[in-house]
């Protein structure tokens, strides 16, 4: 009795040759997105880092508008230098810096998924690269940290508008070292060296890419810490440094990562530095919206 198989077990198996890859494999990789040739244009990253600052800038302004009429109501017009020195207008400043962040990272999901045609992570670039792993993202921020404690203490300079900020009470220190360590670090990559970097070194080349990236960073802190070279030296390193780590490992994660310990580690001075004895440290954030309010404030009275 003869039993017959099925044709599939009949068909012959196709040996696969040695060193020829898998069709399978090939059609996966050519659906991998290269975060160096991102599906948006430099137009759209400009637009992304021009909606980031208008969200910093507009939603705290929103947050503190309640409370300024509050005052308002209950014991007159506020002056400026009084609303700079309150300290429930400064935590709710600060406060404000949340949903800003939020806003901004939804503003740079549709840009870079093209509202969800692809994949976030993967087209961003957020994976470890072969020769650039956690440790030495470690070692690098630990190493810029030093290099950062040693320029500020000895060139020195004058408490910046952050430090006056972070004195004013300790539930603003810690809301302050939580965007720092939190939300901080990730939206900031996502917008400068994620969409930015990615659209410009493709138009316009590496290097031009790189300085930049490292310009526009840097400059949105020099307004804040404008009476202290010795920290905008600081930031400035860090930024060049991040935009360098991600056109050389052509990922964006270890930049994130660099920034993620760098903010971290000040994030935890911060919150302990009051039962110990003060340290010249600096957080790089930012709230555009105080400065805003005392503009605005100022030309009113």
């Amino acid at each position: 009795m003869i039993i017959d198989e099925p044709s599939s077990l009949l068909e012959p198996v196709a040996d696969k040759q040695p060193g020829v890859p898998d069709p399978a494999s090939l059609e996966q990789t050519a659906r991998t997105p290269d975060p160096d040739n991102p599906p948006w244009g430099v137009l759209k990253a400009l637009l992304t880092w021009f909606a980031s600052i208008a969200c910093l800038t507009v939603v705290p302004l929103l947050v503190v508008i309640p409370y300024i009429l509050y005052v308002y109501l209950s014991s007159g017009a506020p002056t400026a230098d009084a609303l700079v020195t309150d300290k429930n207008f400064l935590f709710l400043s600060i406060l404000g810096v949340i949903p800003a962040h939020l806003l901004t990272f939804g503003v740079a999901w549709i840009v870079v998924t093209d509202w969800g045609r692809h994949r976030f992570w993967l087209t961003l670039g957020f994976t470890w690269p072969k020769s650039f792993g956690p440790w030495k993202c470690v070692g690098l921020a630990v190493l810029l940290l030093l290099i950062g404690a040693l320029v500020t203490s000895f060139f020195g300079g004058s408490k910046t508008q952050m430090d006056l900020i972070i004195e004013s009470s300790y539930r603003t220190r810690l809301a302050t070292a939580f965007l720092a360590a939190a939300t901080g670090p990730f939206v900031e990559e996502l917008v400068y060296r994620g969409v930015l970097y990615s659209a410009l070194q493709r138009a316009l080349g590496v290097s031009t890419a790189v300085v930049l990236v490292s310009i526009l960073f840097a400059g949105v802190h020099v307004y804040q810490y404008y009476n202290n070279i010795a920290v905008i030296a600081v930031i400035t390193l860090l930024s060049v440094t991040l935009t360098v780590v991600r056109a050389v490992t052509g990922r964006l994660l270890p930049s994130f990562m660099i920034h993620f310990i760098f903010n971290g580690i000040q994030s935890l001075i911060l919150v302990f530095q009051p039962f110990f004895e003060k340290a010249n440290t600096v957080v790089p954030n930012k709230i555009p919206a105080t400065n805003l309010i005392e503009l605005f404030l100022r030309h009113l009275s």
